[in-house]
Parts: structure tokens; C-alpha cells; sequence
């Protein structure tokens, strides 16, 4: 089967869309299948003249048909031709565009390939929360209402918001990863036994209060229910040989939320004793300096750490040496960092009504909350409740999760053979 990938982003840029398109492409070019991407991300050499051989990025053939913009933005309104010269030529059998909100040259990349006649299918990789009504109004007064389109998401919560602008079926085509490259250092334990080289997490003492219990006159969050308190470090005390090892992986942008991360911790960290957390926050991106100042004051400088990036290679080894993985951000299409922390074995904290919920099972293998208040209590909660870390850590390795290349491959595959069908193919 000849593909066609269309993505505004690409390698080298990082990012979701970017690694997941690039996996993909690499997955089904091993599996035997003729794959192409068309981008408007620069390469090492910068964009693709017309009539430049395309780039081989491991089996894919990449054409970079952006131009020179400022900070090297993957936009070309001037890219329809050359997409419709290139598709004329390799006559695809499918043509799989991915989609964000904001994705003009896999817009055009949808329009060309609808214009051809040939079959094209959509993943949508973005959270709709906010944009359905226009879009919905937009789809209805343009050809995107009756084109014959195969629509996907990336996960079931991103998929029942793209139903609502185009009323019509949208598929899950979940992100995936390399399971096997993310396998805990160790193996599950037995039952009842604590993971290998975790530590034992000590309750309350005597007469210090279960965090989120009842207390008389205690402010309640109206989205959770949870109280919203903070009992006092002299309330929780514990004894432990060190403090529970956060992490959180991400780009500092502001739609992942880092500087709400940070008052998180320290919600928590003032439930604490002192030395009770730490938060590695791995990535980079144009939110940094606001997460540092937010750090800065909150006086959390011996608590949080802004480590930048860290090759993903790495990041199983980073895994190995924390316990919980947070994931503060509202609208998290699928959270492909979670899903990488979760198979490593760290118990995943997250927002509920986010593609998280596609592979943590709250209360089994980690912990889904409501708002940012239920998400520090549920730190407090990691950190004080007896067994429960060990608990939930025991059933997340013992129980990894299924998002792995064939199952990506193959929900794309099936999107394809609709896609065709709707040409008649």
C-alpha cells in the first residue's frame, strides 16, 4: 500500500503530532507498505525545493514543503500545488491527514486530496473543548460537511468532540508507543509485596486526620467534592527512608499547564513536613521562564527542578528513580508522556475527562481527579496512605497497557480500508 502522511509538524521538531506521525510512517514502512510525508516542518537542510529528492527518515520518504518563515513556523500558503503535483504523481492509496485545531497545511493537505478524488482519512490529535461551535457552523458551510472523509481521534473523550462538529462516525485511532522500550527495570512483584527498590510509604500517625475525610466547616471543591484544606504539616507526619519522587514530562506551553503544576505541589507540599516531595519537570518551550518564576515564588527551590530537555532514550532511566508521574494539563487529547510513564510502572495522576482515561484506571493502577485541588490531595494521599502507592504501582507493571504499534497500526489500517470504501474503492 502506497500512504501519504500530511502534518503541519514533523521531526525534528518535537511534540506529539510529531512523534506519533514519524512512528507511525516508520511502523508501516517496516511492515512493507510505500510511505511518504508530506510536512511544512524544516529539516536539517531547511525546506525542499520543487524537484528536490525527498528526505529518507528511517523508510519514510519526507518532502518538507514549507518556505522560510519566522521561528521556522510549519505554515506555506503557497504548498496546494506543489501537494497536488506530488499526489498526482504517487498515485496513494490513501492519503491520512493529522489534524489540530490549528493545522492550515493539513487543511490544504485534505483539500488537495478530496479535490483528487482519492481517499482520505483524518485523525484529529487535539481536544475540541471550546472551538466545536464554530467549527461545527464552519464544516456546515464549506465542503467539509459532505466530503467523503474516514474521521478519527486519538482517543474516545477527543472523538466524541469531533462527532459534535461533523455529526458524523469518528474512529479512535489511539497514539502508541514502543512497549517493549519502556519495561520497569524490574518485574511485578508477588502479591502483596512492594515493587522492587520501592519504598515503604508510613501512615499518619496516631491522631493525624485521613486527608480528604470529614472536618467540620472544611471549603468543598464544587467540580470534585474534594475538601479543600490543607490540615498542616504537624497534622500529617510520617516516617519514611525519602520523599515520594514526582515527575512530569512535558513541553512548557501554556495548554500543558506548568505554572498550575507547580501550585499543585506546593497545595501539597503544605500538607507535608518538609523534604515529604520532588518534582522533576522535564521539557522545555515557551512557558519555562513562568514555570521558573512560579517556582521562585511559591519557594518550592528545593523541591522542583527544571531539568529541560532530555533525550527520550533517557527517560526510561529517569522513570526507574520516581513513583509518580503528574499530568495537570485540562485538555490532553491522549498524553503519549503518560502513557510512556505509566508502562515504565509509575502511578499516573491525571485529569478526568482527558485521553488518559484510555489507559489509567483510577483507583487500580493510578489516579484520576477533577480539578487541581483533588489532584494535590491525591499526592498528599500517595505520600500518607499506607500501602496505596505500592498498590498502585504493583497492578500498573503488572498490567501494562495495550497502546502499542499494532494496535495503532492496525486501527489505521481499518480507517483506510473505510476511507476507500467511501470512494468506492
Amino acid at each position: 500500500m502506497i500512504v501519504v502522511h500530511v502534518s503541519d509538524c514533523y521531526a525534528p521538531r518535537t511534540g506529539g503530532i510529531e512523534s506519533q506521525v514519524r512512528d507511525l510512517a516508520r511502523a508501516q514502512a517496516a511492515a512493507g507498505d510505500e510511505v511518504h510525508v508530506l510536512t511544512a516542518t524544516p529539516g536539517a537542510a531547511g525546506h525542499h525545493a520543487p524537484g528536490d529528492p525527498p528526505e529518507d527518515d528511517g523508510g519514510v520518504l519526507v518532502h518538507r514543503l514549507g518556505t522560510r518563515l519566522p521561528l521556522d513556523l510549519p505554515v506555506n500558503p503557497a504548498a496546494p500545488p506543489r501537494m497536488r503535483a506530488l499526489l498526482d504523481r504517487l498515485h496513494p492509496d490513501v492519503v491520512h491527514v493529522h489534524a489540530g485545531v490549528l493545522s492550515p497545511f493539513a487543511f490544504d493537505g485534505t483539500r488537495v486530496a478530496v479535490d483528487a478524488g482519492l481517499p482520505v482519512a483524518v485523525t484529529w490529535h487535539c481536544m475540541l473543548d471550546g472551538v466545536v461551535g464554530p467549527l461545527r457552523a464552519a464544516v456546515r458551510a464549506t465542503r467539509w460537511g459532505s466530503a467523503p472523509l474516514a474521521l478519527s481521534a486519538v482517543s474516545g473523550p477527543a472523538a466524541r468532540r469531533v462527532e459534535q462538529v461533523f455529526g458524523a462516525p469518528v474512529a479512535v485511532v489511539p497514539d502508541g508507543i514502543d512497549l517493549d522500550a519502556w519495561v520497569p527495570v524490574s518485574d511485578a512483584p508477588e502479591s502483596g509485596a512492594p515493587v522492587s527498590g520501592a519504598p515503604e510509604f508510613g501512615g499518619p500517625v496516631s491522631g493525624a486526620p485521613e486527608f480528604g475525610g470529614p472536618v467540620s466547616g472544611a471549603p468543598v471543591s464544587e467540580a470534585s467534592g474534594t475538601e479543600m484544606r490543607s490540615p498542616g504539616r504537624e497534622a500529617v507526619r510520617r516516617s519514611r527512608p525519602r520523599p515520594l519522587r514526582m515527575v512530569a514530562t512535558m513541553r512548557l506551553a501554556p495548554r500543558k499547564r506548568g505554572p498550575a503544576l507547580i501550585d499543585v505541589v506546593a497545595r501539597a507540599a503544605r500538607s507535608l513536613p518538609p523534604g515529604s516531595l520532588t518534582l522533576d519537570v522535564i521539557g522545555d518551550g515557551p512557558a519555562r521562564s513562568a514555570v521558573q518564576r512560579r517556582v521562585d515564588r511559591r519557594g518550592l527551590g528545593d523541591v522542583v527542578r527544571l531539568r529541560g530537555r532530555v533525550p527520550r532514550a533517557q527517560l526510561p532511566a529517569v522513570y526507574a528513580d520516581a513513583d509518580v508521574f503528574l499530568a495537570p494539563a485540562r485538555l490532553e487529547a491522549f498524553g503519549i508522556a503518560a502513557l510512556e510513564a505509566r508502562t515504565a510502572g509509575l502511578v499516573v495522576v491525571a485529569r478526568r475527562g482527558t485521553g488518559v482515561e484510555e489507559f489509567v484506571t483510577s483507583e487500580e493502577d493510578g489516579l484520576l481527579v477533577a480539578d487541581d485541588a483533588a489532584m494535590a490531595a491525591a499526592v498528599v494521599r500517595l505520600a500518607t496512605e499506607p500501602g496505596l502507592l505500592e498498590r498502585l504501582r504493583t497492578a500498573a507493571v503488572r498490567h501494562r497497557p495495550v497502546h502499542g504499534w499494532q494496535l495503532t497500526a492496525r486501527a489505521a489500517r481499518e480507517e483506510y480500508v473505510r476511507a476507500r470504501a467511501l470512494r468506492g474503492i
